[in-house]
């Protein structure tokens, strides 16, 4: 049974995080949504961040501080891109900070109703008392990680009494979470104004077709317009006029990516990370090679590439990204050691605390993952993420903890109209009290339940435990009724069938009864087949733990 529970532990943790990294943390640390009350507005302010080598740098903390209100953060994109947008008319200053460098920031500025303001800034790395040469190497990591990965086993070689329904159970989310791609990208910070560059762009290419400039600035557009196959062209004609060109170079294997050519991408990647040429930022390439090498089916490669990224440059983005590969291939304790610490460099990060805390689930310490779950929800209340992190994680569970339930309440509060906001809450409730005589929160989990599936009729979760609901008050019509909106809203939904059968033996109808048996026990085998199929596309990693032990209770 224990380790039963591990495996749920460590099936829901993995996609909690791999859910994480598809919102991305502007997500997590950007703005609050408006309220029904607020009109809707259309100014943006934008820009890029760029070091004093005119390099753009990702993983920059934003600050857009309003006179009279309160800030607005996020952080910018592997284009060191930002754009805050639907932002009210008003005076603001501007900061941008990043670990490194120094803090800067603008003088007073006013932005109008439906106005779009672009403001570039400048970080000058910070002052320190090593060699210049000696900073640039340097990790700045704190310290030396405790861990080492040290290769992969396949998953389906693992041995041991129930061990199979360990890995199906792992490998099932791990495939699930493999197939999802991330959320297409934001639009440039400069997407207003790139459709001016890029006609312009595109008649000095025409009538320029040799000139190296031109046919690379126009690419570098259309790559960041999400135009990959398009750029391709000119990013190809401007490396046949200057193929040592690093900038070019990277443009291309970042187009190859997007299009699905993920070999030609990683020879060009390795091929400019050999170049030892001073200046050449190599932190996006790594962990661009990282992203590549996971889709290759390379994972010891990909989180290789994604620690070097990270050492290089220790923004959250990267950070989180390689804690992330670790969980996903079940390095649990690795995991947690580099959201720790990236924990520490950002405080602030949500989607950090969140991940730390899909670590210790990860290991079976839930009260230690609903704290870290719970301070992400605290960070900015107003913040959907959190709570369907903890609603995921208190679905899964058997017990209530009682600061999920008091977030979840608080979630329904600020967001009546959502549909899981309800759906989790009356979960919470559920599993505080269950006995069907307790009738006023029976109500009120039903009522909840209710609103739930009218304001998402495809949620088929809602359905079923309505019908779990109805069944335990006896009331097995309206069981019948739920279970078959849930088989009808969610296909493929093997519960449903199971419960369903046992409402229509109930009732006493056997026929039905045994023909949705027979459904059940078809979609079991149909899912233990497919996942038979994806499990030895799953690779573990096989770790070394250093000094100090990662096995400690947390304090």
């Amino acid at each position: 049974m224990c380790r039963l529970l591990c495996a749920n532990h460590s099936r829901l943790a993995l996609w909690i995080v791999v859910w994480l990294s598809l919102t991305g943390p502007s997500v997590l640390q950007g703005q609050s949504a408006q309220t029904k009350s607020q009109p809707a507005v259309e100014s943006t302010l934008q820009g890029i961040i760029r070091d004093s080598g005119g390099h753009p740098v990702a993983g920059v903390t934003v600050c857009l501080q309003a006179k009279d209100a309160g800030t607005l953060t996020l952080r910018t994109d592997s284009a060191g891109a930002y754009r805050f947008r639907a932002v009210r008319q008003g005076d603001y200053t501007l900061r941008a900070e990043m670990v490194g460098y120094r803090d800067v920031s603008t003088a007073a500025f006013t932005l109008a109703r439906n106005e779009s303001k672009t403001i570039d800034l400048i970080l000058e790395a910070a002052e320190t008392s090593e060699p210049p040469s000696s900073f640039a190497q340097a990790p700045q990591f704190f310290d030396e990680p405790h861990f080492t990965v040290a290769g992969v086993t396949d998953t389906t070689n693992l041995g041991g009494h129930g061990s199979d329904t360990i890995v199906r159970n792992r490998d099932a989310v791990a495939k699930a979470t493999a197939s999802l791609s991330k959320e297409p990208a934001e639009p440039s910070a400069l997407s207003s104004s790139n459709s001016a560059t890029e006609k312009l762009l595109r008649d000095a290419a025409e009538n320029r077709p040799a000139d190296f400039d031109a046919n690379h600035q126009l690419g570098k557009v259309l790559v960041a317009e999400g135009k990959a196959r398009e750029a391709l062209v000119y990013l190809e004609r401007a490396s046949q006029v200057n193929p040592s060109d690093y900038g070019n170079t990277y443009e291309l294997a970042l187009a190859h990516a997007d299009t699905g050519d993920y070999e030609q991408a990683r020879a060009s990647l390795s091929s400019l990370l050999k170049t030892d040429k001073p200046g050449h930022d190599k932190v996006e390439p790594h962990h661009l090679l990282g992203e590549i090498c996971e889709k290759l089916n390379d994972p010891l490669q990909a989180v290789k590439e994604y620690q070097l990224a990270a050492e290089l440059n220790p923004s959250e983005p990267y950070l989180f990204d390689w804690g992330a590969e670790l969980l996903l291939h079940h390095a649990a304790e690795p995991a947690r050691e580099v959201f720790q610490k990236g924990n520490r460099l950002f405080p602030r990060s949500a989607r950090m605390l969140a991940g730390l805390g899909a670590s210790w689930y990860a290991i079976g310490y839930n009260d230690q993952a609903a704290k870290l779950l719970c301070e992400a929800s605290d960070l900015n209340p107003n913040d959907l993420n959190p709570y369907l992190l903890m609603g995921k994680m208190q679905a899964a569970d058997t017990t209530s903890s009682e600061a999920i339930h008091e977030r979840l309440e608080r979630f329904v509060r600020l967001q009546p109209e959502n549909a899981l906001a309800n759906y989790y809450y009356a979960v919470s409730l559920w599993k505080r009290h269950k006995l069907p005589e307790d009738n006023q929160n029976s109500a009120q989990i039903k009522s909840l339940l209710e609103k739930a599936v009218h304001l998402d009729p495809d949620l088929g979760l809602g359905y079923l435990q309505l019908g779990i609901l109805y069944a335990e008050q006896k009331d097995f019509p309206h069981a019948i009724t739920a279970y078959q909106r849930a088989i009808a809203a969610t296909s493929g939904e093997e519960e449903a069938h199971y419960r369903l059968a046992q409402a229509y033996r109930q009732t006493g109808e056997a026929l039905k009864a045994q023909a949705e048996l027979k459904l059940y026990e078809q979609i079991s085998k149909e899912k233990a087949a497919e996942i038979e199929r994806q499990r030895h596309e799953v690779q573990q990693f096989v770790y070394k733990l250093g000094e100090p032990s990662l096995h400690s209770r947390p304090q």
